[in-house]
């Protein structure tokens, strides 16, 4: 049985995809990470539209989002999914560069489940990162009908 769930990252930065990416190999989740570079496309990816018209519907395990983000920006993201009886229940983990107070209570009172700090350290970030994918794709429990399948 493969308990490994999907995760999509919403990011447009490409050294923190690659940096992502590489933190998540190591305990081979990166095989499993879907990367979508703006909001629009994240949407796209979640309501199975355009480019992703044929895959399966199933929900990722878990969305990592960047707040600051080209077309539709993270917060407005955030807020389709939470207000969206069909995705509310994908944890959500901001992770970004803002740390502006009002982004955080803003992604908080819009039902994000962590709020993550990108640090500027190399090692720090993919530490970051690592210790997140373990925790949502792996040790986290998902809500039934999510992106867990079994073998």
């Amino acid at each position: 049985m493969d308990t490994l769930g999907r995760i999509l990252m919403v990011e447009d930065d490409p050294n923190d995809v690659e940096l992502t990416l590489t933190a998540l190999e190591e305990y081979n989740l990166a095989n499993e990470v879907v990367v979508t570079r703006d909001g629009q496309e994240a949407l796209d990816y979640l309501y199975c539209r355009g480019q992703f018209s044929a895959r399966a519907s199933d929900n990722p395990a878990v969305l990592l989002l960047d707040l600051k983000l080209p077309k539709v920006d993270g917060l407005e993201v955030l807020h389709q999914i939470k207000s969206d009886d069909r995705l509310k229940m994908i944890p959500v983990v901001v992770l970004t560069s803002s740390r502006e107070e009002r982004d955080m209570m803003r992604s908080y009172q819009l039902g994000v489940n962590a709020y993550v700090v990108k640090p500027v350290d190399f090692h720090e970030f993919v530490n970051a990162v690592r210790e997140l994918g373990v925790f949502w794709a792996v040790i986290n429990q998902p809500p039934p009908g999510s992106a867990r399948k079994e073998l």
